[in-house]
């Protein structure tokens, strides 16, 4: 005997921007233009994106692992101008790594993918801002493809993050593959974020999770096998230290002060070493996830870098 059929949830990935508008108090004053696009990468590999505005896009926004895109949304609207947040390979929409990364998840493979849709879509952005994974990304693409980036934000990270500076984020991430409901999607999400609203949530998870013909819910970003090498301890980014170090751009770490930050002062002290020119600030009601928990004064931060910019 066959069963009832499951609910299926309506989805459209444009329809929530008045829902951000409303918590965090920007004025509402009709829809963004906001565009999906995709740009074939390698032959047959595309990375999609989110294109806000009608413009040339001033600023390139990278998102953390196991988000995507639209992460970046509360800040968009609150920023109000021409930008563009990309899919990193194996999130969201974009399509996972390709043969030049082994088809594993690594910052090198990241960066030689978002130059090509930098290139492509934004080649004139005044700054790439990269939170988490992305910032590590960012930090690749500066080293490695001096010409797209006039000026690097990094939201809370630096080469110093490790396993043990983010188990909590890896516990979380590392949980079930699926789930049978909506509702122990949420619940999950909910304990690993408790600062952040069930509203907030509840849209991040539309975002970034899928419903199956079945009823039941997978995320929509991918596992990757670790790379080749990799032991299974502390994940090595001190490569990127020497990276950092060899960058002359403008450059800002925007770190969360709340207990969830993966950086540390020993972190920052690293880096102004490292870079001295560099600038810090400090958010005092964020923790890792700068983006979800002060969206609003991080677009203050980045509507003003670079300096002058």
């Amino acid at each position: 005997m066959i069963g009832p059929m499951p609910d299926l949830v309506a989805y459209d990935e444009l329809a929530y921007f008045h829902e951000n508008a409303a918590e965090a108090g920007i004025p509402w004053v009709g829809p963004p233009v906001v565009q999906r696009l995709t740009v074939e990468v390698e032959p047959g590999r595309s990375l999609s994106a989110l294109r806000w505005g009608t413009g040339d896009p001033g600023l390139v926004l990278i998102h953390g692992g196991a988000q995507n895109a639209h992460t970046w949304d509360t800040v968009a609207l609150a920023l109000d101008e021409p930008l563009l947040a990309i899919d990193l390979p194996g999130h969201g929409h974009s399509d996972g790594p390709g043969e030049r990364s082994g088809g594993t998840l690594s910052v090198e493979g990241n960066a030689a993918d978002v130059a090509v849709v930098i290139q492509r879509l934004a080649p004139m952005a005044r700054a790439v801002v990269g939170m988490s994974l992305g910032g590590l990304t960012t930090i690749a693409l500066a080293a490695d493809h001096p010409g797209l980036v006039r000026a690097a934000a990094l939201v809370d990270v630096t080469p110093g993050v490790n396993r043990e500076k983010s188990a909590t984020i890896s516990a979380f991430v590392q949980g079930p593959e699926s789930f049978d409901s909506f509702d122990d999607l949420l619940a999950r999400t909910i304990e690993f974020n408790p600062t952040r609203t069930e509203s907030s949530l509840r849209r991040g998870i539309l975002h970034n999770a899928k419903q199956r013909s079945d009823g039941t819910w997978v995320w929509r970003y991918r596992r990757f096998a670790p790379p080749p090498g990799d032991t299974g301890g502390p994940p090595d980014h001190s490569r990127l230290w020497d990276k950092l170090g060899q960058l002359t751009i403008p450059l800002v770490l925007v770190r969360g002060m709340r207990a969830q930050s993966v950086v540390d002062d020993s972190d920052e002290a690293e880096l102004l070493r490292r870079c001295p020119g560099a600038g810090v600030v400090h958010v005092e009601e964020a923790g890792h996830s700068v983006q979800g928990d002060a969206p609003v004064e991080l677009a203050r931060i980045l509507g003003a870098f670079p300096p002058g910019g």
